[in-house]
């Protein structure tokens, strides 16, 4: 198949935001490919994995994450010389738009730090025994991967974080406490960032260190959150081994690897955004048809709100695409991104809960429960159960990924141009501490 070149989304001016991306032709003959093969490989009843739960929706994840690798569309953007097909960015975003709207997972448990994070920057970082050990074992799914950058006192402020690693003859030894673990109960590998130099400055005595996890001196500890799920965990380091050769970049260099990881993180979901909250927003509108709430003009002028919000996502996911493509990096941007979607999520779910009424003191129905992705997945349920999951939940959206506070910060200072925020562990009366 002839690749679809990255310069195939065409801008126009004259529209919001000053742009309206477009794809070429070729674009959309590779859009229908994939739609295609979407409806070739689903079931005829298929209305989303949000309709599925429990076991049925982990037996469907693996089928698909099984079907997906037959065909190449896993780790996508993956050159072919570490087991992908080596997709243009184009392509990608093809697939994770058709991927979103239908539904569907792009991998399977774990995949998203797995592939999308640490194997990314191992190809981009790694040194080629790490790639050749580590990028076959995350393809086959023998790998899963949790990440441990957070800390309880280095949550927002990642480089004050305080996990102590110290090279022992040819292993160095981790002590310290990671907190917000997605799915590390799932995992057997971790990627940690550690303190290797204390007497340094912040950014500058970090290492960034690939740790398996089935090892003594490692404990798991699953947190139960408000919505009563355990996505979340704290990670504890007791005199934990890591071999030399499992250092990714320069001892005391980590800080560069973890911004290269972050700048994955979020850089590829920003045409997806749209899509899923678009979607919710649908679900919740046809919930108050139903109930007869859209009479009320408060109500009306609420719903209006939340789909200019929905509108902007749609605009700023295209505005980064067509940054990303030009050859800049995420940067400063995404902070506008986040910042919308996670204030956002946190007023629509509200505005669910004045919809439903008093009823939304009795749970009742699936919940179909998206652990840390924000919007509902297509296919969940009007019920009860999972507008209150969805509200509880979203809150953790102005936190997680950097708290909306932080995002602000950002914005002001590295977009706006605005003075920084004081920090309390600069100038000379804290020199002792750097």
């Amino acid at each position: 198949m002839n690749r679809i070149p990255n310069n195939h989304l065409r801008v126009s001016s004259g529209t919001v935001l000053g742009m309206q991306p477009t794809y070429s032709d070729d674009a959309e003959v590779y859009r229908s490919r994939i739609q295609e093969f979407i409806a070739e490989h689903l079931p005829a009843n298929w209305e989303g994995i949000g309709s599925l739960t429990g076991d049925a929706k982990a037996e469907f994840v693996g089928h698909w994450r099984q079907t997906l690798s037959e065909n190449h569309f896993l780790a996508t953007m993956w050159p072919t010389e570490y087991g992908g097909p080596g997709l243009t960015v184009n392509e990608n975003v093809i697939i994770a738009e058709e991927f979103t709207k239908a539904g569907l997972p792009t991998g399977g448990s774990n995949d998203g730090f797995g592939i999308g994070m640490v194997g990314n920057t191992l190809i981009e970082w790694g040194t080629e025994e790490q790639k050749k050990h580590h990028l076959p074992r995350i393809l086959s799914g023998e790998d899963l991967w949790c990440q441990g950058y957070s800390e309880p006192g280095a949550g927002s402020d990642l480089a004050n974080l305080g996990c102590r690693a110290e090279l022992d003859g040819d292993e160095w030894v981790l002590n310290g406490q990671k907190i917000w673990t997605s799915s590390g109960h799932l995992a057997n590998w971790i990627f940690v960032l550690g303190r290797t130099a204390p007497e340094h400055a912040k950014h500058q005595g970090i290492t960034f260190f690939l740790c398996p996890m089935n090892q003594e001196g490692i404990e798991v500890r699953p947190i139960v959150n408000i919505a009563g799920h355990s996505h979340f965990n704290e990670i504890f380091f007791s005199n934990a081994r890591v071999p030399k050769e499992n250092v990714v970049g320069q001892v005391n260099g980590g800080w560069a690897v973890a911004m290269t990881l972050l700048g994955y993180e979020r850089g590829f979901g920003a045409t997806t955004t749209y899509f899923r909250y678009r979607a919710e927003l649908d679900r919740l509108v046809e919930m108050a048809q139903e109930r007869g709430r859209t009479k009320d003009a408060s109500i009306r002028q609420r719903l209006a709100w939340c789909h200019s919000k929905v509108e902007i996502m749609r605009w700023l996911g295209q505005q980064v695409l067509t940054s990303f493509l030009n050859g800049e990096p995420p940067g400063p941007k995404s902070s506008i991104g986040k910042l919308n979607w996670s204030e956002y999520h946190r007023h629509v779910t509200e505005l669910s809960i004045n919809i439903i009424g008093a009823e939304a003191m009795v749970v009742e129905g699936d919940d179909a429960f998206a652990a840390g992705l924000g919007a509902a997945d297509a296919g969940t349920p009007n019920t009860t159960s999972a507008w209150i999951n969805s509200f509880l939940s979203a809150r953790s959206g102005t936190i997680y990924a950097g708290t909306s506070q932080v995002q602000r910060n950002i914005i002001g200072e590295r977009i706006l141009g605005l003075p920084k925020e004081p920090r309390a562990d600069e100038g000379p009366w804290n020199e002792t501490l750097r």
